[in-house]
Formats: structure tokens, sequence, C-alpha cells
């Protein structure tokens, strides 16, 4: 299989990735599909945390990959003095301290994305998740130092036709224009190995970078196609 720039790939990214040639990559960004917070069985759950699986953390049927497994082949992949982001939950959160510390990224910082609004919990309702922050090689600074380690973006989820969320863990593509214009340039290459719904290959569309993707579902693969296409057609407008 050969990796091109500008496509998504409908493939396990830790076989995708073995296609890509060391420090070609000049951004990781990610969702990564870690296990979720248990939320127990109060009455108040609804929507697809309603299900046994969601309340134990297994939302989707892709999500038991761990950090220790793709994060070596980020450090070959990303060039010499590049970011790594990866995005992570209170849950995973000590678990990826210690595979990071171990291996030969740095550690930066952990950014907070607030997403304004809240949702149901046993222990406080969650209103954040957090961002490793890593990075290759030398410091390389973000391209805007003024630029705060709290994003406050509004979670918003795309829905089908029938009302339904297109990708129950759907990032705003906001938020990702941040970390791609943080730290890239226009028409550097930005990977992301577990694209899900498309949102990192738009946010890239949207900053003039190029991009790669993998998704391991075939739902979700096929969802991201249409709305990246989505995304072209509409900049051709202009």
């Amino acid at each position: 299989m050969k990796i091109e720039l500008d496509h998504i790939y409908n493939c396990d990214c830790l076989i995708g990735m073995k296609q890509i040639p060391d420090g070609t990559v000049d951004l990781i960004a990610t969702d990564p599909p870690y296990r979720l917070t248990s939320r127990g069985s109060s009455g108040t759950m609804s929507g697809y945390w309603a299900t046994d699986a969601a309340r134990c953390g297994k939302v989707f049927e892709h999500n038991d990959i761990e950090i220790e497994e793709y994060l070596p082949e980020f450090y070959r992949i990303l060039k010499p003095d590049a970011h790594c982001y990866i995005m992570c939950n209170n849950l995973n959160m000590p678990h990826f301290f210690e595979v990071i510390s171990k291996s030969k990224f740095h550690f930066v910082k952990l950014l907070v994305w607030d997403k304004v609004s809240a949702i149901c919990g046993k222990y406080y309702m969650g209103q954040v998740e957090h961002i490793f922050l890593l990075r290759k090689g030398k410091d390389k600074p973000i391209n805007d130092c003024g630029m705060s380690d709290l994003l406050s973006i509004p979670l918003q989820r795309d829905k089908d036709r029938e009302g339904n969320n297109i990708h129950d863990s759907q990032k705003p593509v906001q938020l990702f224009q941040i970390l791609t214009a943080m730290s890239t340039e226009e028409g550097q290459t930005v990977l992301d190995p577990f694209i899900g719904s498309g949102t990192t290959a738009i946010a890239c569309l949207k900053e003039k970078r190029h991009f790669i993707g993998f998704e391991l579902s075939a739902e979700y693969y096929a969802k991201a196609l249409k709305r990246i296409k989505a995304e072209q057609a509409q900049l051709t407008l202009f």
C-alpha cells in the first residue's frame, strides 16, 4: 500500500504507519480510541451511555489499543524537532504519563480542552479533556506563544438524517485547527492515525496543510470520506 498525501485509509494504523518512511511527517495530532471512564448506572444515562458496555468504558468496537503499541511508530515517523498531540481522559492519564516518560519523546505540557458544556458523571460533571503535547528532538516553540493552554471550544457533533451523532467522540474542527496552526506551517503534513469522522483532515484543509489518516472502522471511514469531500467541494467555491 502506497501512502499518499491528502488521503485517508480504511486500515489498522499499526499496519498503515509501517508504510510511512522515517522522519517524514511534520505533526501528529490525534484522539486515540482509549477506554472511557466508567459512568455507573444512574437513571440519568441515555443514548450510547445507556448500554452496559458503554458504562464500562466500551463505547466503540475498536478501543482496546494501548499507547505503547503506537507511540514508538509516532516517534519514528515524525521529523526531527516536531510536535505530537495526543488526547486523553482522566482514566488513562496515569498510564499515558508512565509510557511517555519511558519513551524517546519529551513531554512538553498538558493542554486542557474546555468543552464549555458539562456531561453527566458520578463524581462531578465532566467539562474538560486533556491533550498531551510532546516533542521529538530539540525545543520547538509554537507559532503563537500568546496562545493559552486552556482551549475553550464548545463541543459540537454532526448529526445524521435521523438525528444521531455521526461519531460519538467527534471533536470540534476548530480545536484541531488550533493544534495544526500552532505546530506547523502551510504546506506541511499532519498525520492522524485514528481519524474517526475526519475532523483532523478537515482542519488541515482549512489551514492549508496536507493530511494522512487511518481509520479501522469501515462505517466511520465512509463518514469521514463524505465530510472531507464536502469540505473540499466547499473550498473550490472560493
